[in-house]
C-alpha cells in the first residue's frame, strides 16, 4: 500500500533536496573553478573577474607548459613509488600489529593499545624526529618518508576492532587442523576483513599522494622531491618562470596564472580516478572497523 505523502513531508522533502544539491554545487564548484580556469585563454583570465561556469577561451597552453616541465614527471615517478612502497608498508606493518592486538591470548594487550593511543596525543616533536632520522641515516633518501609513519595508530585501531569481529570460531578450526598464525591471518582474517583493508589502503594512498611537509623536511636532492613539493614551488614560491621561456614577457604573468591551476588538475586528477573503484568498499569498512560485533 503506497503511503500518501501529506504537505509537510513534501516541503520537508522539497527542502532537503535543495540544501543537498547546494551542497553539492559549494563541495564540487572549487574544483570545478580550477578546472574551466585551467582550460581558459590566459589572458582573459587574466582580466576575468568572479564566478566561472565555463572556460573563458578555451585554451590548452598551460597543459603543455606542465608537462613539458621535467620536474613535473620526476615528481610524479617519486610519488608514485612513494604512494606504492609506502602503502604497502604501511598495510603490511597495520595488518601486523592488528592481528597481534586482537588475538585473545595476547599478554598486556591494553597496556600496548594504551600506549598507542597515547601517541594519538602526545609525540616528541618535529625536532626530535629530525634528530632521529638523521642519526638513523635516512636523511635525504626515500626511507625517510616511507619509514617514520610506517604505522598510523588511528588505523590500527580501526583495523584492530575489525578483526575482532572475525568469529573466535573460524580460527579454533584452523588451529585443528594445525594452522599458525601466520597461515590464520594471511587466509581467514585479511580476506573477511577486505572492506577495511579496502579503506586502509585508500587511506594510507592519499595520505602519501598530499604529503609535502615531511619531503619539505627530510629532503635536498630535488629529484628525490614528490609532485606536491612541486605543485607547492609552483603555487607558493610562483616558480613558474621555467615554463613560460617561449611565451614573451607581457604574458609570462597571464600563462602562469592558468598554469597553476593546470598543475593543480594534474596533481589530483590520478587520487580522484582511484577514488571510484575503492568508494564502494569505503562506508562498509568504515562500520566494520567502527562497531565490533
Amino acid at each position: 500500500m503506497l503511503h500518501k505523502r501529506s504537505l509537510g513531508e513534501w516541503i520537508f522533502s522539497g527542502v532537503n533536496t535543495c540544501f543537498m544539491i547546494l551542497l553539492c554545487f559549494v563541495t564540487l564548484y572549487p574544483f570545478l573553478y580550477v578546472l574551466f580556469a585551467s582550460l581558459s585563454d590566459p589572458t582573459e583570465m587574466a582580466r576575468f573577474r568572479g564566478m566561472l561556469f565555463y572556460p573563458k577561451g578555451f585554451n590548452l597552453e598551460a597543459y603543455k607548459a606542465v608537462m613539458d616541465n621535467p620536474m613535473i614527471l620526476t615528481g610524479y615517478r617519486n610519488t608514485i613509488f612513494y604512494v606504492a612502497g609506502g602503502t604497502a608498508i604501511n598495510l603490511f606493518m597495520t595488518t601486523l600489529g592488528a592481528y597481534a592486538l586482537s588475538r585473545r591470548n595476547v599478554y598486556f594487550s591494553n597496556s600496548i593499545m594504551f600506549m598507542i593511543v597515547i601517541t594519538m596525543v602526545f609525540n616528541g616533536g618535529l625536532i626530535p624526529s629530525f634528530l632521529l632520522v638523521n642519526s638513523l641515516g635516512m636523511l635525504d633518501t626515500p626511507w625517510a618518508l616511507l619509514l617514520p609513519g610506517a604505522v598510523s595508530s588511528f588505523n590500527l585501531i580501526i583495523m584492530r576492532t575489525a578483526f575482532q569481529a572475525v568469529p573466535v570460531s573460524l580460527e579454533e578450526s584452523a588451529r585443528i587442523d594445525g594452522a599458525n598464525d601466520w597461515t590464520i591471518m594471511s587466509r581467514i582474517i585479511v580476506p573477511l576483513s577486505m572492506p577495511v583493508i579496502a579503506v586502509m589502503i585508500l587511506w594510507y594512498a592519499v595520505g602519501h599522494w598530499n604529503s609535502y611537509f615531511s619531503a619539505l623536511i627530510y629532503l635536498r636532492d630535488r629529484e628525490l622531491f614528490p609532485l606536491q613539493l612541486v605543485l607547492r614551488e609552483i603555487l607558493i614560491s610562483n616558480s613558474t618562470d621555467s615554463m613560460t621561456t617561449d611565451a614573451a614577457a607581457s604574458d609570462r604573468l597571464d600563462i602562469g596564472i592558468t598554469i597553476k591551476y593546470a598543475t593543480i588538475i594534474i596533481s589530483t586528477l590520478p587520487i580522484l580516478c582511484l577514488y571510484p573503484f575503492l568508494q564502494k568498499y569505503f562506508v562498509h569498512g568504515v562500520l566494520i572497523g567502527a562497531l565490533k560485533e
